[in-house]
């Protein structure tokens, strides 16, 4: 099925998200639309699904002019889309989150949940995707909820299907079997819009490229396009893309871990024995495959992890154990995994979630009365500082792209004096340009003094901020390397293989 797109204008206010965008997506073919956070991609796809109606401009379909007055709409003339944040309910099973919304009926009105159980087991079989019909969503892990996602829209016979920013949450083995089942639609004739920023994605993947910038189209290129070219058509200016940094200037031990364990509520110990120190103006990277005990390592870290042994110390003071609230007034900047479920609250504006750490005194609160001039002052400062777009800092968080809610988590930490800093996957579902930033001021900090501990699954990440790198695997540390150790050796680690000469 050919899409296309013509002149398509979607505005929020004063702001227009999209100006006048043509597009179009050949059968068959995988069509990258590369930009910025916030340069309106995921908007343009909203407006083709029916989530918006466009202001100006028409949608084809086949060269036929379509009218959506909402998903339903497009999912019946053929639009599939699978959600960078996935829309599926937790409790119910794979086959009852496929059938929703297209519920069929057997004799009597009874729901035909086999008929929705066959058609998961046809899908998953056709593509390899070894899903369960009948295992709880909850249950799952993130690459096999995003199958359930495909599923969805393949069983309602999408035939041009949208991924918008579909590798924001997986891991580089899950985004490597994305990647291969876009291949395989691709075969079979479907049309795929990729959302992305992530420019080795898309050189790999995309049959073409259209750069998107401020809600413009700013040109199209080839997957033979350098980085260099494509950042600097995303950008708009040229972007460094390796990390400066100079020989870290050490100082003494200033954070340190000792034997820590965490049993999860099923009485499984997903940490076991981890033991580590950081030195001041050191970044020591955490890498491993996800789901090998980094979340519940850095969780007890900051006191969310309840049944917990072992010691946590800052500059000689002992933080095992004490709440969140402590270790946060202890200098400890943490940017959560999950910057949607932890890191902001969704229906508060950025003035609000950029004061949450420091809510409880001054120079925010006096007197027990909120300083509403300097908080917004405070705001407009730092939302310029780390370029988030939004209309204003009274945009609420939940209506930021992922991109921009990383960078109020980011600005909020980074803004206030630290004596230790975690960033748990910090650039995840960010743009290189804000990358770039990102890991400009994570090097500052270090460069300032403070340790700096990175979980980052992106081994180029790790590899580009590391001093030294710690690998887990199956909650124990296999071993700690030094910064520039090769790709091959660090992915033997990640497997559970213990090198030559690393520390344990």
């Amino acid at each position: 099925m050919k899409l296309e797109l013509r002149g398509i204008t979607k505005r929020f206010g004063s702001l227009t998200a999209n100006d006048h965008i043509d597009l179009v997506v050949e059968p068959g073919e995988i069509h990258c639309l590369l930009g910025e956070n916030g340069a309106g991609k995921s908007t343009l796809m909203n407006v083709l699904y029916g989530l918006y109606q466009a202001d100006e401009g028409e949608i084809l379909l086949d060269d036929e002019v379509q009218h959506f007055s909402g998903p339903g709409d497009a999912m019946r003339a053929g639009i599939g889309m699978v959600h960078q944040h996935f829309m599926l309910i937790p409790v119910f099973t794979v086959a009852e989150n496929v059938m929703l919304g297209h519920e069929a009926t057997k004799f009597g009105g009874a729901l035909d949940l086999a008929a929705a159980r066959k058609k998961v087991l046809e899908i998953s079989d056709r593509f390899g995707f070894n899903v369960d019909p009948d295992a709880l969503v909850e249950d799952l892990p993130v690459g096999v909820q995003q199958r359930v996602e495909i599923i969805k829209a393949l069983s309602r016979d999408a035939k041009v299907l949208v991924f918008d920013e579909p590798t924001a949450v997986l891991t580089p083995q899950e985004t490597d079997e994305l990647i291969d089942t876009m291949r395989q639609l691709k075969a079979g004739g479907t049309s795929i819009v990729f959302i992305t920023h992530k420019l080795r994605e898309v050189r790999e993947v995309a049959d073409r490229i259209t750069v998107v910038r401020l809600g413009k189209v700013v040109g199209e290129a080839e997957p033979t396009a350098s980085n260099s070219e494509l950042a600097t058509l995303m950008v708009g200016r040229a972007v460094e893309l390796t990390v400066q940094k100079d020989e870290p200037k050490l100082g003494d031990v200033a954070f340190s871990v000792k034997d820590l364990n965490v049993i999860d509520p099923l009485g499984l110990k997903v940490v076991n024995d981890v033991s580590f120190d950081v030195h001041a103006g050191e970044i020591l990277a955490i890498a491993g495959v996800q789901g090998n005990g980094q979340t519940e390592l850095t969780e007890a870290i900051m006191g969310l992890q309840p049944r917990m042994t072992g010691t946590v110390s800052l500059n000689g003071t002992d933080l095992s154990g004490l709440p969140v609230r402590k270790v946060l007034d202890a200098g400890v900047g943490y940017v959560p995994e999950d910057r949607s479920e932890d890191g902001i609250v969704k229906n508060f504006t950025i003035s609000e979630n950029l004061m949450l750490d420091r809510a409880n005194g001054a120079p925010f609160v006096k007197a027990g009365s909120l300083q509403l001039a300097y908080r917004d002052r405070f705001a407009r400062d730092t939302k310029e500082e780390f370029d988030i777009r939004a209309p204003s800092v009274e945009t609420n968080a939940g209506n930021l792209s992922g991109g921009n809610q990383q960078k109020v988590v980011l600005a909020r930490e980074l803004s206030r004096e630290l004596k230790l800093f975690i960033a748990a996957q910090p650039t995840r579902g960010i743009d290189v340009g804000s990358i770039e930033f990102v890991h400009k001021r994570m090097v500052e900090t270090r460069d300032a003094g403070i340790p700096v501990v990175v979980v980052s699954t992106e081994l180029d990440e790790v590899a580009a901020l590391a001093d030294r790198i710690a690998v887990m695997y199956r909650g124990s540390i296999v071993g700690i390397v030094p910064g520039d150790t090769s790709r091959d050796v660090l992915g033997l680690m990640m497997a559970g293989e213990k090198p030559t000469g690393a520390a344990a």
